[in-house]
């Protein structure tokens, strides 16, 4: 019993030291690319359970934090780190 309890403690700090990042395009349009950048980002736990009330990472968010009114690239950028990971939205434009 002890063993498998360090065994299972060893996986849980493994886990949390493991992480992966990929970065998505989602959408481009014809504008052009502007110097603005805005972010939208929420947090989960187990990758479903939002860890904040209004967990909002889209791209009407995204764009009002850049202050951005003209659109020119979507992006996606998922991080995981063992039980939780972050989603954010990158917009870019003008």
């Amino acid at each position: 019993m002890k063993k498998l309890f360090s065994i299972l403690i060893a996986l849980v700090v493994l886990l949390s030291l493991a992480g992966c990042t990929t970065v998505a395009p989602v959408a481009a349009t014809s504008n052009p690319v502007g110097e603005k950048v805005g972010y939208a980002s929420a947090t989960y736990l187990f990758g479903i359970l939002p860890l904040t009330f209004n967990a909002d990472h889209g791209i009407q968010k995204a764009a009002k934090d850049g202050n951005i009114t003209e659109i020119s690239t979507v992006d996606v950028k998922q991080t995981f780190f063992g039980l939780w990971s972050t989603v954010s939205t990158v917009v870019t434009g003008k």
